[in-house]
Parts: C-alpha cells; structure tokens; sequence
C-alpha cells in the first residue's frame, strides 16, 4: 500500500461500508477527515485507531503540502468525508490535483454514493444524469440556475438542505410544475422515504410538515419528448 486512498463511507447506514474501505483505514498511517469529530465515530464503530487530521475547504491546500511530505517520508494516508464519496460536492478536488502532481498514487476506494444511490431506485429513462450538487443558498441563484438545468432537458441531481428543500420546490413548481422528479430522504437511514411524482405533487406533499428533516437528495427526470 502506498500514496493516498480516497475512501467512500457510509451515508447513514453503517453495514453500507466495505471490507476493503475498512482495512484501508487500519493499514495506512493516518486519515485525513473533512471533520474529525464525526470521522471519529466512525473509526470507533470499526474499532480504527489512525492518526486523524482535518481536512476542510478552508485548510485543504495547506494540508494537502504537509500530506506530501508525509507521503515521501513513507507513510500512506488516506482521505474520507463526512459522508459517501468523497470529490461529489465535498472537498477533495485540490488535495488530490496536488498529490497526483506530486508524484504519488491516488487511488479510489468506492462504495455509497448519494448520487448513485438516488439513481439506481429511480427507474427514469435515458442513457445519462448531470450531478449539479448544491444550488446557490441564495434564492435568485438558485432560480437561475435551476432554469438553465431545467431548459437542457437533461435529468439531473442536486444535493439540498432539509431547511431549503421546500423553496427549491417551489422554484421549480413555478418553472416547469409538472416535470416528475424523485425526493430521496435520509437515504439508508431508519427514516428512509422516497416521494416521486411531479414537481407540484412533492412540493405539495413536503410544504404541509412543519418541517422537513435529514439530508435531500432530487433527482429531476429528463423532460418528455415530442
């Protein structure tokens, strides 16, 4: 083993890791974490005693410089974040450009993914999915771009917070309200649901709880031909 793994991890359900993923991280030398609070209950639930170290957005080129020079010291590390695989809508992309650049092996390690999750239960027709991820938080944005997607024709997946699920929605009702798309929630997870209909039926639908709970994956299916 050598250079930098890139480790998928659950998205809830912990029986969702691999053998591989799990022997990865007790073999290398230490595990860089986009948040080592919550990686450490995953160590422990697999019983890992790595060295953790944080690897965010906001310190992702300064410890990818010092993960060099681990890697040419001879150590291994490896790369997880909070959830699913890491590179979709998680940090990742500059530690891997600088490793890679830098000499050393970057190899996945797959397992769960959302975007794939949400696709495989789908039953949409077409042969490709655009992964957009997260829109803007900011509504103006968010609409726009949400119109530019819609106008491809193309299906497509984003990623949304529980607390701007609804208003995603109600974009989309008041672009094209009657394009069907499916609503994954806490996917693997105890509470697991999946609403599909049209954009105006699951606006409808989520607008009426007082609040809408865990992580939402939308997958929004290619619009009808002819």
């Amino acid at each position: 083993m050598d250079g930098l793994h890139i480790v998928a991890t659950p998205i809830g359900n912990l029986e969702d890791m691999t053998y591989r993923a799990v022997r990865t991280l007790q073999e290398v030398d230490f595990i860089l974490a986009e948040d080592t609070r919550h990686t450490r209950k995953l160590l422990s639930h697999f019983d890992i005693h790595a060295e953790l170290v944080s690897c965010r957005a906001q310190n992702e080129a300064r410890v990818a410089d010092t993960c060099i020079e681990r890697l040419q010291s001879g150590e291994t590390a490896a790369y997880v974040s909070d959830a699913g695989t890491p590179g979709l809508s998680d940090p990742g992309a500059v530690l891997v450009s600088k490793v890679r650049a830098a000499g050393f092996p970057v190899r996945p390690i797959p397992g769960v993914s959302a975007l794939a999750a949400i696709v495989s239960v789908a039953g949409y027709p077409g042969k490709g999915v655009r992964f957009e991820g997260f829109l803007s938080p900011k509504g103006g944005r968010r609409r726009r771009r949400l119109q530019e997607l819609l106008a491809i024709g193309d299906a497509f997946v984003l990623y949304e917070s529980p607390y701007r699920t609804v208003k995603l929605l109600e974009d989309m009702v008041s672009l094209e309200p009657d394009r069907r798309l499916l609503v994954g929630r806490e996917m693997t997870k105890m509470h697991e649901e999946y609403l599909e209909g049209t954009a105006r039926d699951v606006a409808n639908i989520l607008s009426t709880r007082a609040q809408v709970k865990g992580e939402v994956t939308v997958l929004v299916a290619p619009r009808k031909k002819g």
